[in-house]
């Protein structure tokens, strides 16, 4: 999903790159309240894996590939706000140094990969997290079902971003169904991914994972008060 230099026009760019500035700065500020001395060095770990993770393409539908996009694990295990700053690192990284998305669209791209997946995926995991049993395999298929979700979710944002500032000589349709069509079939392969990392993280160390804690706090903050035995 990698938006290349000269696919959107300078307009869209550079409202993009106010928008993902923004959500940057918003991110710094508030990631402080999510990591701490034990999930900070989670964090690196992440961006890490994400980089990594990324890196590698597999075979999707019709001679076509795709990878993770890592948003809405990032977002589960160290919270929205820290995952939107390792994504934004990753694909600064891969902008500059390897050519991976282009330097005009690198706004686009961080909207997109970074604050949209990250969003979507960690609203998605809260509700379900809700709603489901506090167990390990409830748990990862929530995880599962957030990743899955917020990669087409991502890529319908790209052609909404086409269709406001896009410049290739392509029919809206086509790259919509292009795009969302393809994704959707990348959100199950990152759906599976994100839901074995998680289970395996929640097998060794359920307290690092930011979305179980928040979810089980909450839950402790409204949980009626016990009655007392007289």
């Amino acid at each position: 999903m990698h938006v290349p230099d000269g696919f959107i026009d300078a307009p869209v760019c550079a409202g993009a790159g106010l928008f993902a500035a923004a959500g940057v700065s918003l991110s710094l500020y508030k990631a402080r309240s999510e990591l701490d001395e034990r999930t900070a060095p989670l964090a690196g770990l992440m961006a890490a894996f994400v980089f990594a993770a990324q890196m590698i393409n597999f075979p999707v539908a019709g001679g076509t590939s795709g990878h993770v996009l890592g948003g809405a694990l990032a977002a589960i295990l160290v919270g929205p706000y820290a995952a939107v700053l390792c994504l934004s690192v990753v694909l600064s990284v891969q902008a500059l140094l390897f050519a991976d998305g282009g330097l005009t669209t690198l706004g686009v791209n961080i909207t997109l990969m970074g604050i949209v997946t990250a969003v979507v995926g960690h609203a998605v995991f809260r509700l379900l997290a809700r709603l489901l049993p506090d167990r390990p395999r409830a748990l990862s298929a929530a995880a599962f079902a957030a990743a899955a979700v917020s990669v087409p979710v991502a890529a319908l944002g790209f052609v909404g971003v086409y269709a406001i500032g896009g410049t290739a000589d392509v029919p809206l349709g086509t790259v919509a169904a292009a795009m969302v069509g393809v994704h959707v079939l990348i959100g199950l392969g990152e759906g599976l991914i994100t839901a074995v990392t998680v289970g395996g993280v929640l097998a060794v160390r359920p307290d690092l994972v930011h979305g179980v804690r928040t979810a089980r706090r909450r839950a402790a903050r409204v949980a009626p008060p016990e009655p007392s035995r007289i």
